[in-house]
C-alpha cells in the first residue's frame, strides 16, 4: 500500500503509554489516514467519525462496541466501526500494523 502527494504530521499520536502509535497522513483529496503499530495487549478506542481499520501486518481479534462477536482480522482483511461508537482490539504476541482510513459521515 503506497500514498502519494501527502503530508505527514511528524508528531506521533502515542496511546497507551507508547504501547500503540500512529502517525496522521493528510492525502491530497483532504482525506485522512492514520498509519500506526500495536503491541501486544488489549485496548479500548472510542470513535468520533466512522472508520475502516485495514491490518497490512499481524493479526488482531476486535470486538465492536454493543456486541458480542470476536472477529479476527488478520494481514489484508479490515473491519469498521461506526462514527460515535468503540471497539475492543486484542492483539497476541506479533506486533499489528494498521491504516485507519476516516470514512464521510
Amino acid at each position: 500500500m503506497k500514498f502519494d502527494n501527502v503530508s505527514v504530521a511528524a508528531k506521533a499520536n502515542v496511546y497507551f503509554g507508547g504501547r500503540v502509535v500512529s502517525h496522521t497522513v493528510l492525502l491530497a483529496d483532504g482525506s485522512r489516514k492514520t498509519l500506526g503499530l500495536i503491541q501486544a495487549g488489549e485496548y479500548h478506542f472510542g470513535t468520533e467519525a466512522a472508520e475502516r481499520m485495514e491490518i497490512i501486518a499481524g493479526e488482531c481479534t476486535v470486538v465492536l462496541d454493543g456486541t458480542a462477536e470476536a472477529l479476527v482480522v488478520a494481514v489484508g482483511g479490515a473491519f469498521e466501526v461506526p462514527a460515535n461508537n468503540g471497539f475492543t482490539i486484542t492483539v497476541g504476541e506479533t506486533m499489528c500494523q494498521y491504516v485507519c482510513s476516516f470514512l464521510p459521515g
